[in-house]
């Protein structure tokens, strides 16, 4: 017998009815819920109370205060510390993930002896034991990724007693000014009033992605008293937000600082240095209007422009730096300083100030000392086999990812005899490491922060743990305290908690408030006597571009940064134009494309440096002509599946030169070449 299509209809829908009515599903339903929620890797709500604990932020070098929410003893989620000078309640893409960093796939889940390239688990007395007979008489160096800590102190100090003068920070553009105000006599730390000035010039520097400390530039630009300008390659970051772009090539920064310093002299303004008058000679005969325009791409009315308007504010201020916060010299920081102190704004209300630096570990050398140690120098004397490291210690710092020209930087690190990674995660350099030693994560230990750079006061803030090590890690502080009384060296502290409440002693703070989130902020300036500045090296604006595209670094904050890879959260949020799939994007506007017959989507190799980076192509008027910007933060090997071979990593085509007048390396002023592939 057939069915047609009405009796077929009333059939199902009779069938379904009489499902829906009977008991039997809801019943089977009920059971499979219940079932369900007994399987034991379904995840858990934590019952308790809710609290908050106050911390800072140890992601990057800028310090935010935190507002740690807790549920019984485990913390939930964190903002922006409300009451903190510098977060003021704000907080960027990186520090936002402060809580779910705790469990990225990437934590060293306890201390790792590396034999024939296996790593295999080992205790920490083991540990100790092996880094004991490492230190003894021993040539000793350290590298650290930490500028702004008492733990960098604590590791100094034992270099310093074990008799190495090997120890550096990773570069930054805030080395790169200590280096260059120490040479000119100067003392303390350079930093900018931002909140105080009516006319803020920054020149390169990325101030509302990657300078300083972003949080803080970018609540000073909300509240801005005047106008804020920013002189650069590309209106993607700053660019867009400030009250006016003025496009320049990059690296060229100083020399439009110079030209700007050509009128200033012009209109009669003076400097507080020694050697004034060679200074202004020097300036007026190389840096002339038809020069600065021919390096800078930017007209010689609107550099003049700048100048009025500069004359013309109440507290002009003039910063720079570099798009990568990295690889600047002292041509660009010689240049700035100059111009600030023609317009006679230093220790001035929104002016250049110099800031106070307070030590307490004997022995260990000041930050403005150890700005002249350059790694560079270090990593090339090391590699051509100019200097002996018997044992290298790497504190929460990635040098075998975040610093250009790779295949020296390989060179050197084979040549070391044994290297020791303190380290939170697995990155590239722990990975090639022979002994990897955990860090307890930023919320699982002691911690502190002083002063920032570009702060314009001093500022000191510690965090407290927020939790126990949900790891086998350890604070490498207490471990390094306990290691050198071990190998006959006092440092004067039993723990870094003590270490920390002498600081907070010295400055004259409640160490128990800053532990509660009070932030200790001083008013202190430090005069200058003696400063002079080298004219030779105002004279490195002045050399020969090579063959190729101007490049830069595009950097953002929810890349991460150098020291701390793109999170796993922060994945969905960067959009195809910048990566996609396996490949990163480079960014040109419409003219540099046809100039180099190419369009949207086209695979094309950068090289430079004697490598080269795999990218496509993504043209977009936001970048000015000849220049072309390639995102920094892909291109890992190491780390977890969320970063490891996503895109490609630009710092390898970075062309290092050494500065003449000051012997620093700089890689601002790179070119590259570009071709299909």
């Amino acid at each position: 017998m057939g069915i047609d299509r009405r009796s077929f209809i009333a059939f199902v829908v009779g069938g379904t009815v009489g499902v829906v009515c009977s008991p039997i599903p809801w019943k089977l339903l009920d059971d499979i819920s219940i079932w369900s929620q007994n399987w034991p890797w379904i995840p858990k709500l934590k019952y308790g109370q809710r609290s908050k604990v106050s911390s800072v932020c140890k992601l990057c070098n800028g310090g935010c205060g935190l507002d740690v929410h807790k549920v019984g003893k485990r913390p939930v989620t964190v903002q922006g510390g409300v009451e903190h000078p510098l977060s003021k309640g704000g907080i960027c893409p990186l520090g936002a993930c402060g809580v779910r960093l705790l469990y990225r796939p990437a934590r060293i889940k306890g201390p790792l002896k590396v034999t024939n390239g296996k790593p295999s688990p080992i205790s920490w007395d083991e540990a100790k034991q092996i880094l004991v007979e490492r230190l003894k008489g021993k040539k000793v160096g350290c590298i650290s990724g930490d500028e702004t800590g008492t733990a960098s102190e604590v590791l100094a100090g034992l270099i310093a007693k074990l008799g190495s003068n090997d120890f550096y920070f990773m570069p930054t553009d805030s080395q790169s000014a200590g280096f260059t105000w120490k040479k000119m006599n100067g003392q303390g730390q350079l930093g900018f009033d931002l909140e105080n000035s009516d006319y803020v010039l920054a020149l390169g520097a990325d101030l509302l992605s990657s300078w300083g400390n972003v949080v803080r530039n970018q609540k000073a630009f909300a509240e801005r008293k005047g106008s804020w300008v920013y002189a650069g390659p590309h209106q993607l970051t700053t660019g867009a937000s400030v009250d006016k772009w003025i496009p320049v090539y990059p690296g060229q920064e100083g020399v439009l600082a110079l030209g700007i310093a050509y009128y200033l002299l012009q209109a009669g303004k003076t400097a507080g240095i020694d050697n004034f008058s060679e200074v202004k000679d020097y300036v007026l005969a190389k840096y002339t209007p038809v020069t600065v325009e021919a390096k800078t791409g930017v007209r010689a009315s609107k550099v003049k422009e700048l100048a009025k308007e500069l004359l013309q504010a109440k507290s002009p201020l003039v910063l720079i730096g570099s798009e990568a916060n990295q690889g600047s010299g002292s041509f660009e920081w010689a240049s700035c300083i100059l111009v600030n102190l023609l317009l006679g704004n230093f220790n001035q209300k929104g002016g250049l100030v110099a800031l106070p630096e307070v030590q307490v570990i004997s022995d260990a050398p000041s930050r403005l000392q150890l700005s002249q140690n350059v790694l560079a120098n270090f990593l090339s004397q090391v590699a051509g086999g100019q200097k002996q490291v018997d044992t290298l210690l790497v504190y929460e710092a990635n040098p075998l990812y975040a610093l250009p020209k790779a295949t020296q930087v390989e060179q050197a690190w084979a040549k070391v005899g044994f290297k020791v990674s303190f380290s939170t995660f697995l990155d590239e350099t722990a990975l090639q490491s022979d002994l990897i030693l955990p860090s307890a994560y930023f919320l699982e230990r002691y911690d502190d922060v002083y002063t920032p750079f570009g702060c314009a006061n001093s500022i000191y803030s510690i965090g407290a743990p927020v939790l126990k090590p949900i790891t086998d890690s350890k604070s490498i502080p207490d471990f390094i305290l306990n290691v050198a009384k071990q190998v006959g060296v006092d440092l004067g502290y039993s723990s870094f908690e003590d270490v920390l409440k002498a600081k907070a002693q010295k400055l004259g703070a409640d160490f128990d408030k800053l532990v509660e989130g009070e932030a200790y902020v001083g008013q202190e300036k430090v005069a200058q006597t003696g400063l002079s500045l080298n004219p030779e090296v105002l004279g490195n604006g002045l050399q020969p571009e090579s063959e190729g595209l101007f490049f830069a670094p595009l950097v953002k904050n929810y890349y991460g940064n150098l020291q701390q890879a793109l999170t796993p959260t922060q994945v969905v949020v960067i959009p195809d134009t910048e990566l996609k799939n396996k490949y990163v994007y480079v960014q040109i506007n419409s003219s540099t494309a046809r100039k180099l017959k190419l369009k949207s989507e086209d695979k094309v190799k950068l090289q430079g440096s004697g490598a080269e980076c795999v990218a496509k192509v993504h043209i977009t008027e936001t970048v000015m002509n000849d220049v072309i910007l390639m995102p920094l933060g892909f291109g890992h090997s190491a780390w977890d599946e969320y970063v490891k071979g996503k895109g490609d990593n630009a710092l390898k085509v970075l062309n290092v030169v050494e500065e003449k007048g000051s012997g620093l390396k700089v890689w601002t002023r790179s070119q590259v070449k570009v071709v299909r592939a």
